[in-house]
């Protein structure tokens, strides 16, 4: 098999995903009305006096839902914001929810000249369009508590980390005429994308209190793409948007926007997380390890334009006695997927990056890739680097493929020969041409094996291309100033156009192609190089580094094959 035709099985299995994936996003399943086990949390039971049960999986479905987006906050409510080194968050003080984040050290747009401080990446926010909201709460079922509808009061409306501190809390209160008082705290660390988030229980009353804290995100399904073809070039619709959690038994598992009225989730889970995942960027909550947290999903409002989707933790039953206090304690992040630090967050945080199936040979490569930058100190030399040293790896195997290919090349006048003897006989064609491969000790199929070797590594390394947000807005070198974002001046492009242009003159011609064939065969480098235009410029520079080097080597290798018949002959 030669090399034009092991590029064009990787081409073309790599356009039929990427197609496949628009497809699904255009014309693919989607989201229903919500059954009615999924539409359970949008049931009020707090507000009119019915209130659940202390246990966890009474509270899951008496949760009260969201008021919609965009509804107007009462008086007394107020927006304040928290600001740290790395995060600026604003917290709404009807229930003490994070309504927007802006993830300061992460522009939305690259620096330019006419824009040269763009503005921060904004994950939550509470605008009807993009709504997505970190809510947090208490439920009982003796008498009122504070749920994420709940009015706190806040000392100021706005908080900063200061120079030379390292830790900034800001307490909100709610308290009721019975005389229980719960204090919401939240804490934000220089250089942390993680918010801790303590709810203290002080009853005051003469009764006890029992009841559950909960948290859980909420979010509208972001805007899709118009046409096919804005799927296809675009890097973000081919990442996972939906909700996702954690357990240690069954690792991460996904639930994409369109499948939260078909496949509700109601899972008790000690040690996970829930979160909602984009491109690039995630929001988490993280409850305490030990604790026995109900996991469910819902659907509010499932019949407008607009759905709300939502994922939600409750806790176990909390038991205040009168005169006591008690503090539950989680966790929220909000920030980048950046691979080899989550986990120290918590377990399993690293699966946000969601490889899918590839898993196994993508986190590999992001290590490796994380390694050679560490050492170059740029994304785009770390590409290069480990295209070489793949090709190192793969260096037996593929030499292999060139040889046979250069024996089969030297080989063409005489299967052109076979050719005029047979004619249309195609049955003795093979036959005479598999003789003369036997004879001449060729093997055609010798370019099969690192195929399927090298296959799974292109895959898996497309994923970690596409899914980094360490490449994303990083210069290269020159007109390159986003790996992340296509070639403004589709040099690479071209580049790998001439390459493979090249690589074909120096493969043997396929024998038993027709005309047509062959036509197709000299145009495809030119139809894909077209389609890499809009590819981003990091993966791109991979298929151009990746040709450069396996037409070097095909080339030295054909070359000492010529040689060695021309000694041969000369002896």
């Amino acid at each position: 098999m030669n090399q034009t035709r092991t590029f064009l099985i990787f081409a073309l299995l790599a356009v039929g995903y990427l197609l496949f994936m628009a497809w699904e996003k255009d014309y693919g399943p989607q989201p229903q009305a919500a059954v009615a086990s999924s539409s359970t949390a949008a049931t009020p039971a707090i507000a009119d006096g019915s209130v659940p049960g202390a246990t966890a999986s009474s509270a899951v479905a008496n949760v009260p839902a969201n008021t919609a987006p965009g509804t107007p906050n009462e008086a007394s409510a107020q927006l304040i914001t928290l600001s740290s080194d790395v995060l600026r968050l604003t917290v709404d003080t009807r229930g003490g929810s994070v309504v927007r984040s802006e993830l300061l050290t992460y522009p939305s747009v690259p620096a330019t000249k006419k824009t040269p401080d763009p503005a921060p990446v904004r994950l939550l926010d509470d605008e009807q369009a993009q709504y997505f909201v970190a809510q947090s709460g208490l439920v009982s079922n003796q008498g009122s508590a504070p749920d994420h509808r709940a009015v706190f009061q806040a000392a100021q409306s706005s908080y900063a980390l200061t120079q030379g501190q390292d830790e900034l809390k800001v307490d909100l209160s709610w308290q009721n005429e019975a005389g229980l008082k719960v204090t919401k705290t939240y804490v934000l660390k220089r250089g942390s994308f993680v918010v801790g988030m303590d709810q203290k229980i002080e009853n005051g009353s003469g009764n006890a209190w029992q009841g559950n804290a909960y948290e859980q995100l909420q979010r509208v399904a972001p805007a899709q793409q118009k046409s096919w073809w804005q799927n296809f070039s675009d890097p973000s619709s081919h990442s996972f948007y939906g909700a996702a959690w954690y357990s240690p038994e069954d690792k991460l598992a996904t639930l994409p926007f369109a499948d939260f009225a078909k496949k509700p989730l109601n899972h008790a889970i000690t040690g996970g997380w829930a979160s909602m995942l984009q491109h690039y960027f995630f929001v988490a909550w993280i409850p305490q390890a030990q604790d026995a947290n109900t996991y469910s999903t819902s659907v509010i409002n499932p019949d407008t334009a607009q759905p709300i989707y939502l994922i939600r933790a409750v806790g176990p039953s909390l038991n205040v006695a009168p005169g006591q206090s008690l503090t539950t304690a989680s966790r929220l992040y909000i920030g980048p997927k950046l691979q080899g630090t989550l986990d120290q967050v918590a377990p399993g945080l690293d699966l946000t990056t969601n490889y899918g199936m590839l898993t196994v040979v993508a986190q590999p490569l992001h290590w490796l890739l994380s390694k050679l930058h560490a050492i170059s100190g740029n994304w785009g030399v770390a590409i290069i680097l480990l295209v070489l040293l793949l090709k190192a790896a793969l260096w037996k195997l593929t030499a292999a493929q060139f040889r046979s290919g250069a024996k089969m090349r030297k080989l063409q006048p005489r299967v052109n020969a076979l050719k005029e003897r047979y004619g249309d006989d195609k049955m003795k064609m093979q036959q005479a041409m598999m003789e003369l491969y036997k004879k001449e000790k060729v093997n055609p199929m010798s370019g099969c094996l690192p195929v399927l070797i090298t296959m799974p590594v292109f895959f898996g390394l497309y994923r970690v291309l596409m899914e980094s947000v360490e490449l994303r807005h990083s210069p290269f070198f020159g007109w390159i100033h986003d790996l992340s974002a296509p070639d403004p001046f589709f040099v690479l492009p071209v580049i790998y156009i001439l390459v493979m242009l090249a690589t074909q003159w120096l493969s043997p011609s396929a024998a038993g192609m027709d005309p047509a064939q062959q036509k197709m065969m000299k145009v495809m480098p030119v139809v894909f190089g077209f389609m890499f235009l809009f590819f981003p410029a990091g993966l791109v520079l991979y298929w151009v580094v990746n040709g450069l080097t396996s037409l070097a080597q095909q080339w030295l290798i054909t070359r000492s094959v010529e040689r060695a018949e021309e000694n041969a002959k000369a002896a």
